[in-house]
């Protein structure tokens, strides 16, 4: 995890942990995997703390942070587990009005799960921190809230940003912010859609990314939006597809890799 890859890496959301085999790189919910009671074939994979979906239901966690690190550490030799995913806090303005909390309450949690997740046995699994804001400032204020816990050449995860894949500029704005202060850091993108994985710029400043976007245009097109069909090809063309590489983005590299 220290040295820069050559081009980003892309984690196809799976709807079905039985589908995960399927592809190259998965992205699991651990959702999907609490009331399972056996393995299934995955190569590399990432596990998803299914933060989202959580408080969006619940408006917080209504397990212990350590109900957590027990199903990292159940999972954690079934394939190439890489990481697992903190449980991190949104920023959304709508997540934060189920919260009734502020941005820095947010990312205050966000960092105090980690820690309680951090000091259990997870298996050896790698457990990701997860960078929370909404205004590009916000993300650096958290970075500096973890101190020295992000170590020098940390993958981790930047969130709240799948909300504004229409405007893949935003996007880059919170990715530049981040890596002007922190260039050494690995990042990962949740819910990075095909929109902003379009900027070279995105991409550049990207180590890995996921989505399943795949699954939402496939059920509009009227296909079947659970089939690991859709998302291997899905998968490909984020692989494959040209991207638009501005002044800007060349720019931006060079200054984050001096």
């Amino acid at each position: 995890m220290k040295a820069e890859p050559e081009h980003m890496r892309f984690f196809v959301g799976m709807h079905q942990p039985s589908d995960a085999g399927k592809v190259e790189a998965a992205f699991v919910s651990v959702n999907r995997l609490k009331k399972r009671k056996s393995g299934f074939d995955v190569g590399d994979w990432i596990m998803d703390s299914g933060a989202f979906s959580t408080i969006l239901t619940h408006g917080g966690y209504p397990e212990e942070p350590e109900a957590y690190a027990a199903e990292i550490r159940r999972w954690s030799g079934n394939g190439n587990l890489l990481a697992a995913v903190a449980q991190d806090y949104m920023c959304e303005a709508h997540m934060l009005a189920i919260t009734g909390k502020t941005i820095e309450e947010h990312q205050q949690l966000t960092i105090e799960r980690y820690d309680r997740i951090t000091a259990c046995d997870t298996g050896g699994v790698y457990v990701m921190p997860v960078l929370q804001g909404y205004a590009p400032a916000d993300y650096v204020r958290h970075m500096r809230m973890y101190g020295d816990r992000l170590q020098p050449g940390m993958w981790v995860g930047v969130g709240s940003v799948c909300k504004r894949n229409g405007d893949p500029s935003s996007i880059e704005e919170v990715l530049l912010a981040i890596k002007r202060e922190r260039p050494d850091l690995l990042l990962h993108g949740f819910g990075v859609k095909t929109t902003a994985l379009q900027s070279g710029l995105v991409r550049d400043l990207l180590h890995t990314a996921d989505s399943m976007a795949w699954s939402f245009a496939a059920r509009k097109q009227g296909r079947d939006g659970n089939s690991w069909k859709e998302a291997a090809r899905f998968a490909d063309r984020i692989e494959t597809m040209p991207v638009q590489h501005s002044l800007l983005a060349l720019q931006a590299k060079g200054r984050t890799s001096a």
